[in-house]
């Protein structure tokens, strides 16, 4: 009935920040797939950092819909696979962000994902997660014997996690910020 859709249907300010908010994001997210292939170029010893994958956990963990965050994590994926060397053939990165899309707001249905702690555990598993994933598809699908580094992995998944705490905090503040204005 009419006076249904009219409840269901949005403010319009609502919806505008929430625009605003899928742009910003979208725009966040081309920036770190590039600057993940440009970054170590410029600044030595960055490419333990998973800006990519820290975004796509953030979505789905703050999107809480597993449609929508599995959507975003291939759109990533496969944009971050789109720049990757000859020797990785596209689908991989989109893959393994589709998997941790899913999984990252699986797990936000079931569990508070607000807290700091949560959010610091969530983000190394998942770094763990997509290495390990990444690393089993490589010797699977493409039959590379590639070693599986567990000792660097460890400690980048750690260094990722806590690049997360900060970057999570200043999204969450761009979300609040606009939302209030």
């Amino acid at each position: 009935t009419t006076t249904e859709a009219i409840l269901a249907r949005r403010p319009l300010r609502e919806s505008w920040f929430s625009r605003f908010q899928a742009v910003a994001l979208l725009a966040l997210t081309l920036v770190s797939i590039i600057g993940k292939f440009y970054l170590p170029r410029l600044v030595p010893h960055t490419e333990w950092l998973e800006l990519p994958l820290l975004l796509t956990v953030y979505f789905g963990l703050m999107r809480r819909s597993p449609i929508q965050a599995l959507f975003f994590g291939a759109f990533v994926g496969l944009a971050e696979d789109s720049l990757s060397p000859a020797n990785i053939p596209i689908g991989m990165y989109g893959i393994t962000k589709t998997l941790v899309g899913y999984f990252a707001a699986s797990v936000s249905m079931r569990f508070n994902v607000e807290t700091s702690i949560m959010r610091l555990v969530l983000c190394f598993f998942f770094y763990f997660f997509h290495a390990f994933f990444y690393w089993a598809m490589r010797r699977a699908l493409l039959g590379q014997i590639v070693p599986f580094n567990s000792q660097d992995t460890l400690v980048n998944g750690v260094l990722n996690a806590a690049v997360a705490l900060p970057l999570f905090a200043i999204l969450d503040r761009m979300k609040l910020s606009s939302a209030h204005e």
